[in-house]
């Protein structure tokens, strides 16, 4: 007697599902019996504990912030780490604290840019033992973005022009800054020379080459199925191994990481114009669109 498939569930027709036509579902695997060490555990290396402060847009004493290492489809995908290798359910009550100030501070600087209205915040933690939390921002206007699928639009999406991504990467680690740490993105600079002749340019020959295509966050290699990884996608936390003090995770809080909040948020206009959309620099305000 043959199984019958199951029926494909009912989000397959809501607007924010970036698939249409037939679909059907994928046969689902027998269980293991011992789940394979993620990065980190057992005998397999930890690629964030071996990443330089280089490989980051901003760094503190207990924790640091990276992105992709090209540009994607949303307007900014970034990372946040803890320092000391831990996972989410092993932090103490100090380092606990500290991520939940942090959590609010990376998102209300994402969500400063322009034409960013909501910053997802995600934790799967499938593929490394390190703790990191994922922010997608979700670009404004888009509601068909809204919601669980974000991450796979991502892929979707064609990406953005690395120069906005880079100006983007700089302004939230100024603003990280701002409350202490080390910001490490730096806006792109002006090429500009001037001309040797005021003859009009001769035109090129050849075809132009083929920019190469760029990663995401279903892409990322943390977070894929072992099998899958091994096929050649990038690993977003590989970097050149490097040895470096690890901070105590029973440290109390330091000014370099967390200030406390003095009961206002410090304004700070990074790449915003007054009257854009979704600005919610205010301590209760909450920016404009969908919620839930």
């Amino acid at each position: 007697m043959h199984d019958t498939p199951p029926a494909v569930p009912d989000f397959t027709e809501w607007p924010s599902f970036p698939f249409e036509g037939d679909l059907r579902v994928k046969h689902l695997d027998d269980p293991v019996p011992v789940e394979p060490p993620r990065r980190g555990e057992a005998d397999r290396e930890c690629t964030a504990c071996n990443a330089p402060d280089e490989a980051y847009i901003w760094v503190g004493e207990r924790w640091r912030v990276r992105a992709m290492d090209r540009p994607t489809g949303l307007p900014m995908v970034l990372i946040l780490e803890s320092r000391s290798h831990l996972d989410l359910g092993d932090l103490p009550n100090l380092l606990a604290a500290e991520l939940g100030v942090m959590t609010v501070r990376l998102e209300r600087a994402i969500r400063s840019l322009d034409g960013v209205a909501r910053v997802h915040v995600n934790r799967w933690g499938d593929g490394s033992a390190h703790l990191h939390l994922w922010f997608l921002a979700r670009p404004y206007g888009r509601l068909q973005l809204r919601g669980t699928f974000l991450s796979l639009w991502d892929s979707i999406l064609p990406p953005i022009p690395e120069e906005q991504w880079r100006g983007n990467l700089a302004m939230v680690a100024a603003w990280l800054a701002e409350f202490g740490g080390r910001p490490l993105a730096e806006p792109p600079r002006i090429h500009w020379k001037a001309p040797s002749s005021l003859s009009a340019p001769e035109p090129t020959t050849g075809a132009e080459e083929p920019e190469e295509e760029g990663g995401s966050v279903i892409e990322a290699a943390d977070e894929i199925p072992e099998a899958d990884a091994a096929e050649g996608l990038s690993d977003p936390f590989a970097g050149p191994p490097a040895s470096g003090p690890t901070a105590d995770p029973e440290e109390g809080p330091a000014g370099d990481d967390t200030d406390e909040f003095d009961g206002e948020e410090r304004s700070i206009t990074l790449g915003r114009t007054p009257g854009s959309p979704g600005v919610g620099d205010g301590e209760g305000r909450t920016p404009r669109g969908y919620g839930g």
